[in-house]
């Protein structure tokens, strides 16, 4: 700790600067008009208080050794600091971006000060350290006669990879669409998450010896048992993919979308690949049905196609501006953060939620050609174009009551669903290789990872359920300890977490 009255020197904190609205909805380009280092980040980094106890290490399921980065970044050390950070992340491109900072919401300055840039600080280490050339390939020393096949590339089927390949194994990564990343690729816009950081990251972990095998569905193209004949290994890593629906009369109306339907064909267009639903908002009454991260990224995907306008429904309340009494500090409190869609333009309704018509003949004005009670209204032709929706107030304790007299219709050329994921696509190995599920749909394991199969992991969403980027990749490096583990009798890799822990944080 360089100067232990930093934090005393530098109270404000600094974010970096984005891009005019006008001209970043006219690109996919990423909205900061700031990156990597700053004149102002080494003072930043200063405010970091070296605690003796930095809970900010327990905020994030990951361990990164927060304080010595910060230092190091304050001395401008960077390939030290780059070899601190990729001790625990094996992606803090991807974490420094999109991860809504757990750290930082646990970090002990926070409790009287704005709290240290932790997550900017990861951002720029890894941006200097590709500048400066310091992120080499890491092949392993020697190799293992064992095999291991990774189905899925989101993050933590990446870091289970290369991790295990670091081990000396010879990993296999099996995805469906025709590019690596899950999620990361074609579920986050690139205004959020440029997919050139991917691409530098895959070919890196290509020299260290992982194998990617793009276009291959398992259970469709591949077999489950089948794949575990041929690897010593086997780890499921498919993700949270089944999204929740909305269970309303006039649901199976045209124009009535999954966020995740959206999304990922925008990306698709932005870098030449076809679509494959062929949805867009241009020329569109948009309607974004949950106000969570999903919902700004379609909020933000639909203004830049040029949608006439979008309205964001939440039935949530709008979250508090600081920490509620509830959310007592160390944990993670839910608290309004404005997005940079949020701020490039669309509305914002809470308390809001979508209802059926008890009487759909009493409103023929706006409902054409409905026999039956519907939320959603439709032209002639059954193409949704409008959808009524309720004020409702939380009760004390149990669901939202509607609020008489509130009822009202907003139009709706498209509809997106972006209220969260059920569970794994888990059809194909029910099938063909049966594993034993918990409770929720998703895939059960031990403490060490191991599924109800023989030789079987599972890890990231498709085990814990939905979930974010930094549980996802450190769900990933514990796996790998598990599988290293399994094929060679002891392990060295490091395992961050077990797969019972949970976040830092209470329930609603």
């Amino acid at each position: 700790m360089g100067d232990p009255r930093g934090f005393l020197k530098v109270r404000t904190r600094r974010e970096l600067a984005e891009r005019p609205v006008e001209e970043r909805i006219k690109d996919w380009l990423d909205v900061h008009a700031e990156s990597g280092l700053q004149p102002w980040t080494t003072q930043q980094a200063a405010r970091c208080m070296d605690c003796g106890t930095p809970f900010c290490m327990s905020g994030c399921p990951l361990g990164n050794l927060i304080p010595e980065f910060n230092d190091l970044v304050r001395q401008e050390k960077w390939e030290d600091a780059y070899n601190r950070l990729s001790m625990t992340n094996n992606f803090p491109e991807v974490t420094g971006r999109i991860c809504p900072a757990l750290c930082e919401q646990a970090c002990v300055l926070g409790i009287h000060q704005p709290p240290t840039m932790i997550k900017n600080d990861e951002e720029t280490i890894i941006d200097q350290a590709w500048a400066l050339d310091y992120v080499k390939p890491m092949p392993p020393e020697r190799l293992t006669d064992m095999t291991v096949a990774v189905v899925g590339s989101g993050p933590s089927g990446l870091a289970c990879a290369q991790q295990l390949t670091r081990a000396g194994h010879t990993v296999v990564v099996y995805e469906r669409d025709d590019a690596i990343g899950g999620l990361m690729r074609y579920g986050i816009p690139n205004f959020k998450l440029d997919k050139r950081l991917l691409d530098r990251r895959v070919k890196q972990m290509e020299a260290e010896g992982t194998r990617f095998r793009t276009n291959i569905e398992i259970g469709k193209d591949l077999s489950w048992d089948e794949l575990r004949d041929r690897y010593d290994a086997v780890v499921v890593a498919i993700g949270s993919t089944v999204p929740r629906d909305m269970k309303l009369p006039g649901r199976e109306l045209d124009g009535i979308h999954f966020a995740m339907e959206f999304l990922p064909d925008a990306t698709r267009r932005v870098y030449g690949v076809e679509p494959v639903h062929d949805i867009t908002a241009k020329d569109k009454h948009v309607v974004v049905i949950g106000g969570g991260d999903t919902g700004s990224d379609c909020l933000g995907t639909a203004i830049r196609q040029g949608a006439k306008d979008v309205t964001v429904l939440q039935i949530m309340p709008k979250e508090p501006s600081s920490r509620p009494d509830n959310s007592p500090w160390p944990t993670y409190a839910r608290t309004y953060q404005k997005t940079s869609s949020m701020e490039e333009g669309g509305t914002y309704l809470y308390n809001v939620d979508s209802v059926e018509f008890e009487d759909a003949d009493a409103d023929k004005v706006t409902v054409e050609n409905s026999a039956t009670a519907s939320a959603f209204l439709a032209d002639e032709r059954g193409h949704v174009t409008g959808l009524k929706i309720v004020d409702v107030a939380p009760g004390e304790n149990g669901p939202f009551t509607r609020q008489p007299g509130t009822e009202r219709v907003i139009p709706a050329d498209l509809v997106l669903i972006s209220v969260g994921f059920l569970h794994p696509d888990t059809s194909s190995i029910m099938e063909q290789m049966p594993v034993e599920l918990d409770k929720r749909g998703n895939v059960a394991r031990n403490e060490d990872f191991a599924t109800s199969q023989d030789g079987v992991f599972v890890c990231g969403d498709a085990g814990r359920g939905q979930s974010l980027v930094v549980w996802a990749i450190s769900e990933g490096r514990s796996c790998a300890a598990a599988v290293d583990r399994y094929l060679t009798g002891s392990t060295e890799l490091p395992a961050p977490i077990v797969p019972t822990q949970r976040p830092m944080m209470l329930p609603r």
